[in-house]
C-alpha cells in the first residue's frame, strides 16, 4: 500500500530535472500523476508506466490561466479527482547571474509570469475541483534564497518570495475548504539542468556546499520526503507553512 493510494497529482515543469522525481516519487506512493511542462513528458510517463504507475502526459504553459484550466480538467477526466498540485514549473536554470541594474523590463516580467503567476494561475485553477471533494494538498516550490538574500538575481528571488508569501495568504482563504497549502524551500540542487551547467554555475555550487550544515552537494531526491509528507494524510493538520530542505544553510 503506498501512502498516496487513489489520490490524483498534478506536477508541474515535469519533464525533467526535480519535476520529473517529484512526478516519480508521488507515482511510487501510490498517485496517478498528470505530468505536465512546455517540454515534451512522454519520457517520463513511460518511466512512470515502467514501475506499474499511471500517469498521463499534458502540455500546458503555466502563463496560460486557459492552459492550466485545461491541465486540471484533464486530470480529473482521466482520474476521477484532482487531489495534489506541486507548483514546480520556473524560470531558474537560463538565467544568467547580474546586478538587478543590469536586469532588463522584459526578463523581468518573464520571470514574473512563470514564476510567480503561473503558481497563482495553477493554483486557481485546481482549486474548485478540490473544493469539490472537500479535500486538497498544494504544494507550492519556493528557494531557500528568500531567506539568504542571494544576490545578483533579485527577478528569482523576489518571485519566489512572492510564492511563500501567497501560500501564507492562501492557507487562511483554503482552510475551511479542506485543502492544505505549504511550500518546500529547496536549496541549490544539483538537477539535471544544472549538473549541464555546472562550469557556469560552480561559484554557486560552492557558495552553497560552504554554507550548509550537512557538507554535500544536494541532490533532487533530498527533497522527496519532504514532497510526499506533505502531499499525504500525515500533514493534514499543517498549513501554511514553508519547509527549507537546504542541508542546514538556512536555520530558521
Amino acid at each position: 500500500m503506498g501512502r498516496l493510494d487513489g489520490k490524483a497529482a498534478i506536477v508541474t515543469g515535469a519533464a525533467q530535472g526535480i519535476g520529473a522525481v517529484y512526478a516519480r516519487a508521488l507515482a511510487a506512493e501510490g498517485a496517478s500523476v498528470c505530468v505536465s511542462d512546455i517540454l515534451d513528458t512522454a519520457a517520463v510517463v513511460e518511466e512512470i508506466g515502467a514501475i506499474g504507475g499511471n500517469a498521463i502526459a499534458n502540455s500546458a504553459d503555466v502563463g496560460d490561466p486557459d492552459a492550466c484550466a485545461a491541465m486540471v480538467a484533464e486530470t480529473v477526466a482521466a482520474f476521477g479527482s484532482a487531489d495534489i498540485l506541486v507548483t514546480n514549473a520556473a524560470v531558474f536554470a537560463t538565467l544568467e547571474r547580474r546586478s538587478f541594474l543590469e536586469i532588463g523590463a522584459a526578463e523581468w516580467d518573464q520571470v514574473m509570469a512563470v514564476n510567480t503567476r503561473g503558481v497563482f494561475n495553477c493554483i486557481k485553477a485546481a482549486v474548485p475541483a478540490m473544493k469539490e471533494r472537500g479535500y486538497g494538498k498544494i504544494i507550492n516550490i519556493s528557494s531557500s534564497t528568500i531567506y539568504s538574500g542571494v544576490p545578483l538575481m533579485l527577478h528569482y528571488v523576489a518571485s519566489k518570495g512572492a510564492v511563500d508569501a501567497m501560500t501564507k495568504a492562501l492557507a487562511r482563504e483554503l482552510g475551511d475548504s479542506g485543502i492544505r497549502i505549504n511550500t518546500i524551500a529547496p536549496g541549490f540542487t544539483m538537477s539535471d539542468r544544472i549538473e549541464a551547467q555546472r562550469d557556469r554555475l560552480e561559484f554557486y555550487v560552492n557558495l552553497s556546499l560552504n554554507a550548509r550544515s550537512i557538507k554535500r552537494e544536494q541532490l533532487p531526491d533530498d527533497l522527496v520526503g519532504t514532497l510526499v509528507y506533505l502531499a499525504s494524510p500525515d500533514s493534514d493538520f499543517v498549513t501554511g507553512q514553508a519547509i527549507v530542505v537546504d542541508g542546514g544553510m538556512v536555520v530558521h
